[in-house]
């Protein structure tokens, strides 16, 4: 790896390869080059790095972790694949763990050297780009609660995150989201989710009102 510069290596890696040379010499001057070794950390689901890392060689592989610490494999990165750049684009932590799985080289952008490659933060391509990774760390979010939640624990996740205050401290749904769609999004039949929701109601966990709405106690989290 250090027998290459970092023009060199940038020439290698696909992500940059529509950039102009001036751009590819300003991103080479900023570039690190760091190897992790075998089981290393890259990056840590919940924290922030403020850096793009781009695998030149080896494996890692991406996972996320529920609160009793149940893990689920999400990915398996190779050469070429990049890391961390959902945090650089939205500001919020890492959704998921990267580990190396053999020893893995790898480069290093800041944050500000990856904002130059990035459009204008008012451009809609900017806004197109932050809504992209609000799915992509929802799809994280779902995938985690399908492999490692039982269907209270699906059911409790997605009614928290439809919730909303009201303005006067109290947690709600204003739109009616019926059982059979309830059970499309949690991956349960609709007999199942119909128990779940009956049983919360009973437990006081939630509260359906004439209207349709739902009122959603912040102790349902202790579900999820």
């Amino acid at each position: 790896m250090s027998m290459l510069s970092n023009l060199e290596l940038l020439r290698r890696v696909p992500l940059f390869s529509a950039l102009t040379p001036s751009q590819s010499a300003s991103i080479a001057d900023a570039i690190v080059k760091r190897r992790f070794k075998r089981g290393e950390m890259v990056v840590e689901q919940g924290k922030k790095t403020d850096a793009l890392f781009i695998i030149l060689t080896g494996r890692a592989r991406v996972t996320s972790a529920d609160s009793r610490g149940r893990e689920v494999i999400l990915a398996t990165l190779q050469p070429g694949d990049y890391i961390g750049e959902m945090s650089l684009i939205d500001d919020e932590p890492h959704s998921a763990t990267v580990r190396t799985e053999i020893q893995t080289d790898v480069l290093m952008l800041n944050r500000a050297a990856f904002s130059r490659c990035l459009p204008e933060n008012s451009s809609m391509a900017y806004n197109v780009m932050r809504g992209l990774v609000q799915r992509l760390r929802h799809a994280d979010r779902k995938i985690e609660s399908l492999a490692l939640m039982d269907v209270y624990g699906r059911v409790a996740r997605s009614l928290i995150e439809f919730a909303v205050d009201d303005g006067l401290g109290n947690l709600k749904i204003r739109d009616k989201i019926s059982r059979q769609d309830l059970a499309k999004m949690v991956g349960a039949s609709r007999e199942m989710v119909s128990r779940v929701m009956k049983d919360l109601e009973e437990r006081g966990f939630v509260h359906t009102q004439a209207d349709g709405s739902m009122l959603v106690k912040e102790r349902l989290s202790s579900l999820t």
